[in-house]
């Protein structure tokens, strides 16, 4: 395993007079619209190969959160759609956010919903131009409208309040295990943004439940359940609410009988979040900061992406297109890249956001050795690198732990988490960064490891 890291410019020593010079904790937000207006494929069941979509259920929307610290800047991006951004459009999103409104830390997030548009194909022949046109342009247009987002939401931002809170909501099961007891990652999370005078500016919500309640046949774009449930909390805070999805890649919705369907499950966990939000009392950081690492990993992939005989099977599974845009240089060397982004904010809150379908094992591990800091896990976020199964389920196979679904080497979420643990703690003053890591967001490499 290598790694490559960005740290945050305040760390080590300096963090020793973070105080001195607090900055005013500030925040703005922004939503818009990015539904398809033409026919595209549809992203998240193989077995409707290319076929278009045929109008919308619901709308797609992206709702984005800045925190402004001075010279720090954290764009908290939810999206409507299957996945976070490709590994090529990340690149360009940071450098113009960053030159446009300084925002130096990112982590955006799909909802995982299974009717969106596909977001992987290019403009290049064999990878969606000429037959796919429509979904290239969209896809462009996608780029554009997160940067125009997080822009948006840098320029309005004002004096706020903060409080967080969580509770254990049983509406999600294991899918994936036979072994008992199933482990659950029920916590729902809430963070609250106030502005001075304690009314709601904005809510980000963290939960963890695939979304797919809506039949694979059904071709209508649709964000699913956390659309229903952003849209119900909107109307009673009136405030933009912005849904991060967890570590689901094992774990499914569990409705009961009044809960059944997308809208009626939306609104129910939307009551739980509408009654944790109430909940919380919001403060003026006094010491308003915001610290963070970005962590670029390389494993070694389960199958031989280098043989064309695997990049056929895909080609069969999904349709040939989206197979030839998926296929990343990486990948054809058998090495995989997730992305992962430790955040501590005002040296309380920790938010972890990890490029793939995390099983719910490595949160639960996450939060339960992070001590006295609370954390939320926030997956599909900042790339989308496919299944993270345990190596306990990676031994017990099955859909999500095999090589089919999850292409990265046994371990490799362990290895993560691991890291995100360290990052906490160093984030927090308990070790000291890696003392090649320079201020001013540098990158530096780690000495290499083994893939496990």
């Amino acid at each position: 395993m290598r790694v490559h890291r960005i740290a945050s410019g305040w760390l080590l020593g300096l963090c020793l007079v973070q105080g001195a010079f607090a900055a005013e904790f500030q925040v703005g937000h922004a939503k818009r619209e990015i539904t398809p207006a033409a026919p595209v494929p549809m992203w998240g069941y193989g077995a409707r190969g290319a076929a278009l979509s045929t109008g919308v259920r619901d709308p797609l929307f992206i709702r984005t959160v800045v925190i402004d610290v001075g010279s720090d800047k954290l764009a908290i991006v939810g999206m409507d759609l299957g996945r976070a951004p490709t590994d090529a459009m990340l690149p360009r999103i940071r450098k113009a956010v960053r030159e446009a409104s300084g925002v130096n830390f990112l982590l955006i997030s799909g909802s995982h919903t299974h009717h969106g548009p596909v977001m992987e194909l290019l403009d290049e022949p064999d990878k969606g131009r000429g037959r796919f046109d429509d979904a290239v342009r969209w896809s462009q247009s996608l780029e554009t409208a997160i940067i125009e987002s997080i822009n948006q939401a840098a320029a309005s931002v004002r004096p706020a309040r903060l409080g967080w809170g969580s509770k254990s909501v049983a509406m999600n099961r294991n899918r994936h295990t036979e072994r008992e007891p199933k482990p659950v990652d029920s916590e729902l999370g809430v963070i609250r943004f106030d502005d001075l005078e304690g009314n709601p500016l904005a809510v980000v919500v963290n939960y963890a439940a695939h979304p797919t309640m809506l039949d694979s046949r059904d071709l209508r774009f649709s964000a699913d359940w956390p659309g229903a449930m952003a849209k119900a909390v909107e109307e009673v805070l009136q405030s933009p609410c912005v849904f991060m999805q967890g570590a689901c890649g094992d774990l499914s919705c569990q409705p009961d009988e009044q809960s059944r369907g997308v809208d009626a499950f939306g609104a129910a966990l939307a009551r739980q979040v509408i009654e944790t939000a109430n909940a919380i009392a919001t403060k003026i950081p006094q010491r308003p900061r915001i610290r963070g690492i970005d962590d670029t990993f390389e494993f070694e992939t389960r199958l031989p992406f280098s043989n064309p005989l695997t990049r056929v099977m895909f080609s069969t599974a999904f349709f040939p297109e989206l197979a030839n845009a998926s296929m990343t240089e990486d990948l054809l060397r058998n090495r995989i890249r997730p992305n992962m982004t430790t955040i501590l904010l005002n040296q309380e809150l920790a938010l972890v956001g990890c490029s793939g379908e995390f099983f719910c094992e490595h949160s639960l591990r996450l939060k339960e050795r992070a001590r006295d800091t609370d954390v939320f896990f926030f997956g599909y976020c900042n790339g989308h690198h496919m299944y993270f199964p345990t190596i306990e389920a990676a031994a017990e196979g099955g859909y999500g732990a095999d090589s089919a679904v999850s292409w990265v080497s046994p371990g490799a979420g362990e290895s993560m988490m691991d890291t995100a643990l360290i990052n906490i703690y160093t984030l927090k003053g308990s070790f000291l960064l890696d003392r090649t890591a320079r201020s001013g967001n540098t990158a530096h490499e780690t000495p290499a490891l083994k893939a496990p």
